[in-house]
C-alpha cells in the first residue's frame, strides 16, 4: 500500500513530466510480461500498474496473490531509468509473489522477459528494509535500475499494515 503512496509523493516531489519525460521505452507497445528470479522460486506473470487519481501508484489485486506488477510510470526493464515492480508479501491467508524477496542475496540474478520476446537479466546490488517513513523515494523511482519492492517488517495489526518495505535493487547484466 506505502509503495504507492510513496509514488504519488515523488511525482509530486519530481514532477510528474518525470514519469513520461525519462522513460526510454523502444516501441509504445513493449511491456515486461513476467519476472523469474530461480533462487526464491519466483515465476510470476506482470500487470501494468498505473497512477491512481489520488496520486498513489495501483497495486496488483489481492485476489491474484501471485501476481507482480510493473509500475507503466517508470522504465520498460532493460531499458534507461528507474524500473519498479511492485508485488504483496502475502494476503490474509497465504503468502503472496514476493513472500521470499527478503531471501535474495547480492549477486543472485533476476529475469524480465518482455513482450517482444527479450529477456532481460539483472544481478542483485542489495537489498534493504526500511520503515515506510524512510522510503528512500529518489533512490527507487528515480535512480537507474531495476528495483522490487513489497512489505516487510513487523505488521501492525491496529493499522492493518507491514511497518517496513523490502526493496531489492539490481542492475542489468
Amino acid at each position: 500500500m506505502l509503495a504507492g503512496a510513496i509514488t504519488g509523493l515523488v511525482l509530486v516531489m519530481f514532477g510528474r513530466g518525470m514519469q513520461t519525460g525519462t522513460t526510454t521505452t523502444p516501441a509504445a507497445d513493449v511491456v515486461p510480461k513476467s519476472i523469474d528470479i530461480p533462487s526464491i522460486d519466483v515465476e510470476a506473470s506482470l500487470m501494468e500498474l498505473d497512477l491512481l487519481k489520488n496520486g498513489e501508484v495501483e497495486l496488483p489485486p489481492y485476489e491474484k496473490p501471485k501476481v507482480a506488477g510493473w509500475y507503466t510510470g517508470s522504465a520498460v526493464p532493460g531499458e534507461k531509468g528507474a524500473s519498479v515492480i511492485i508485488g504483496h508479501v502475502d494476503t490474509k491467508t497465504a503468502p503472496a509473489v514476493f513472500y521470499k524477496l527478503r531471501h535474495l542475496r547480492k549477486g543472485e540474478t533476476v529475469k524480465v522477459e518482455r513482450s517482444d520476446g527479450k529477456v532481460v537479466e539483472f544481478k542483485v546490488d542489495s537489498i534493504e528494509q526500511v520503515h515506510k517513513d524512510s522510503f528512500p523515494a529518489q533512490r527507487v523511482y528515480v535512480e537507474d535500475g531495476l528495483k522490487l519492492v513489497t512489505c516487510g517488517g513487523k505488521f501492525d495489526y491496529a493499522k492493518g499494515e507491514y511497518l517496513d518495505n523490502v526493496i531489492v535493487y539490481a542492475s542489468q547484466v
